[in-house]
């Protein structure tokens, strides 16, 4: 089970401003790409789940996930995940072509084939959206401040994966109040952003 606080921010000012806030805890700035699957019978999204593929910066890494039973309440989200790292090359392969997804070598992939039944049809591609990532840590926690672009438009968040969200989540309002940081609450994760077309 993966819990994150998610923090929806306004706009790209308010974006660069906590990025200069956060310089002095700055760690890495990841680009990533996510590609999403589903069965061609959409037996992953009827079951509330999706795979995901996502490259990192030039393609050196690539990391297949398997997402379920997203809840997302008052910041925090709860979702089923399982991750499993594949060979770049492999994945770029699946995305030209899904079919290639039934003979990938991942307990993950293993796993939407098998516990989910996607039938001998395969898995279809959904598409994606490209994000970068910047890591802070910063009291203790790793905070993750997103700048997600869609085709119709970007969205701009701060998330920490916490043992202990509510906890994390007090010391990050915190510090975005004493700041003067506006943030509301996310409502939706990225993925049922980009599946709805729209922006929240």
């Amino acid at each position: 089970m993966e819990v994150e606080v998610k923090l929806k921010l306004p706009d790209s000012t308010t974006h660069q401003n906590l990025q200069a806030l956060l310089a002095p805890f700055h760690v890495i700035t990841h680009s990533q790409y996510n590609t999403f699957f589903d069965g061609a019978s959409a037996e992953l999204s009827t079951r509330r789940a999706v795979l995901r593929l996502r490259f990192y910066g030039d393609n050196s890494k690539c990391v297949v996930s398997l997402k379920a039973k997203a809840v997302l309440v008052d910041g925090v989200s709860r979702v089923e995940e399982d991750e499993d790292d594949i060979d770049p090359l492999v994945g770029q392969e699946c995305v030209r072509d899904p079919t290639h997804l039934r003979s990938v070598e991942s307990r993950v992939v293993k796993r939407a084939r098998d516990e989910f039944g996607v039938s001998e049809k395969g898995f279809v591609c959904l598409g994606g959206f490209r994000n970068v990532r910047g890591v802070y840590e910063w009291k203790g926690l790793k905070l993750e401040l997103d700048e997600t672009m869609y085709d119709f438009g970007t969205c701009y968040e701060i998330e920490c994966e916490s043992t202990e969200p509510d906890k994390a989540k007090k010391l990050i309002e915190e510090f975005l109040m004493e700041n003067g940081i506006s943030y509301s609450y996310s409502e939706a994760s990225k993925f049922a952003i980009f599946r709805s077309g729209k922006l929240p």
